[in-house]
């Protein structure tokens, strides 16, 4: 009898295979969501050992530096200090040298002047013995009266017969060593120690940072000597590592700090971190740097969206210029014209095109219109906005990405929140939503700072420059908000990267006092 053998998938249940097949399925899925985020941990590290790597590069290359520096400064200091010595010891000789010829002088003097009166004084013996051997009277009279004359003048009797100096050269010894223990402790200039940062004395504020620290304390030496000065590195980043990545800012120096804090001013708030690091100088000895601290350093960052912006329009950086493609374009009222005077206007009627951008995002017709890239869906952001020479009519404020139609304008629906400002023909300043406008009472600005508070629904423009809260709007924001600008004849300039400046807590605390146009 012959037994026919079936494969093994066939005696399992349909059922029980696809169970099987879907474990198996499951298991293969997990395996790969587990191995990809080891490849995720592997590039990770990865991308730290390759910074570490750079750092270590860096390091030895500096340390090459630095110690070439330090040799050579060694050798300039040993050249200068052995120039010294040459001078002092040329100095010191040459005071020997005049003393010793100053004696000699003096005594020379004395040796010609004594063989002088010794000679003299031979020759006056000699004549007193010859007038002893006269026998005549009157010529031993006359001799004996001749040598007496001859004494009292003698040159013997008015010399003095004791040298003018000694030979004792005393005065100039040296003794030199104390110098010589003092030059075999030469030694390299005591390095102050590193501060320490005080990071509760530390505060980020309207885009400044101050730092404090504790002063070094003693060197090495154990010698406490004063700190002449500090120096403070900083740098921005987006990883609280200490750590430089790759592509990331360099360190920027503030020298020259004579007090144990200083504040950092002007900052543009554009990574999430800041880290700082200080040490101290010891007229050319610097010390090692303290423990860098992190700073955090989050604001609202976003440029405009060129991908919106109206075709008359020019992107610069944070720059938006109006520059009109046809001499029409300068005045509204000859493209108003011109759209009556057609039948066939290739531009669509606003009311046809309202409505979500569904991929048309470049504006159109008169909204002469450029949003910005980044959306705000929660929190308080706040940046500012500076109009160029010459301009005549702009509008700033945030929209409903979605629900911001090509041709429409901002304030002009219920999607949209403005301040318009327009200097042609006469100056106006208003407020816009949903299709209403409400005049404000004050001088064109300048320079205008913008504040959204996402969940409390507030929306406000200031004045900057004189500190006046122009309106806040009151809403309840329900999408994403999007800066949006306008602008016609002219151009202007917007900051980002700003916190919300202390001033605003005078206006938050108060009431808004100008009236809101809500929904």
């Amino acid at each position: 009898m012959f037994v026919t053998s079936l494969p093994v998938s066939a005696h399992i249940p349909r059922s029980l295979s696809l169970s099987f097949s879907l474990s198996l399925s499951q298991v293969m899925d997990a395996q790969k969501e587990a191995l990809r985020r080891i490849i995720s941990t592997l590039a990770n590290k990865n991308e730290e050992l390759q910074n570490f790597l750079e750092t270590v590069d860096n390091t030895l290359t500096g340390l090459q530096e630095e110690s070439c520096k330090v040799m050579s400064d060694l050798e300039v200091e040993l050249e200068k200090l052995n120039s010294a010595l040459e001078d002092k010891g040329a100095e010191l000789r040459d005071i020997i040298k005049e003393e010793k010829r100053r004696k000699e002088a003096e005594l020379q003097k004395q040796l010609s002047e004594g063989k002088y009166a010794l000679f003299s004084c031979e020759e006056l013996l000699e004549f007193a013995n010859q007038t002893l051997t006269i026998t005549t009277e009157e010529e031993f009279l006359q001799a004996a009266k001749q040598i007496k004359e001859r004494v009292t003048m003698a040159p013997a009797f008015r010399l003095t017969t004791r040298p003018a100096v000694s030979e004792n050269m005393t005065q100039f010894t040296v003794d030199f060593s104390a110098e010589r223990v003092g030059l075999q402790r030469l030694h390299f200039l005591p390095v102050p120690r590193a501060p320490e940062i005080d990071i509760s004395k530390c505060v980020v504020y309207d885009n400044n940072i101050t730092v404090a620290w504790q002063p070094a304390g003693e060197a090495d030496d154990g010698i406490n000597r004063p700190i002449e000065r500090y120096e403070l590195e900083y740098r921005k980043t987006n990883s609280d590592s200490s750590l430089r990545a790759t592509g990331e800012a360099c360190w920027e120096k503030i020298c020259d700090i004579t007090e144990t804090q200083v504040t950092i001013s002007g900052l543009k708030f554009d990574s999430l971190f800041v880290i700082i690091r200080v040490r101290a100088k010891n007229k050319t000895a610097a010390g090692e740097f303290s423990e860098p601290v992190t700073m955090e350093t989050r604001a609202y960052n976003f440029g405009f969206d060129a991908s919106t912006a109206h075709t008359e329009l020019k992107v610069q950086g944070d720059t938006v210029i109006w520059e009109p493609q046809g001499v029409k374009g300068h005045d509204p009222r000859l493209r108003g014209k011109e759209s009556k005077s057609s039948s066939r206007s290739t531009t669509p009627s606003p009311s046809k095109t309202a409505g979500s951008r569904a991929g048309r995002d470049r504006f159109a017709g008169e909204s002469y219109t450029v949003l910005g890239d980044k959306e705000m869906m929660g929190g308080c952001h706040y940046w500012e906005l500076r109009p160029l020479a010459d301009w005549k009519s702009f509008s700033v404020g945030v929209a409903y990405r979605a629900s911001l139609g090509r041709f429409d304008q901002l304030g002009k629906s219920a999607s949209s929140w403005c301040l318009h400002a327009s200097q042609w023909l006469q100056s106006s300043l208003a407020v816009k939503h949903n299709n209403r406008a409400k005049p404000l009472d004050w001088p064109l600005p300048q320079h205008i700072g913008i504040y959204c508070d996402y969940d409390n629904g507030d929306l406000s423009f200031i004045d900057v420059d004189r500190l006046r809260l122009l309106h806040s709007f009151k809403t309840k924001f329900s999408q994403p908000l999007i800066p949006a600008f306008t602008v016609w004849c002219g151009g202007f300039t917007i900051m980002t990267g700003l916190q919300v400046p202390s001033f605003m807590g005078n206006f938050l605390s108060t009431n808004r006092s100008l009236s809101n146009l809500s929904q």
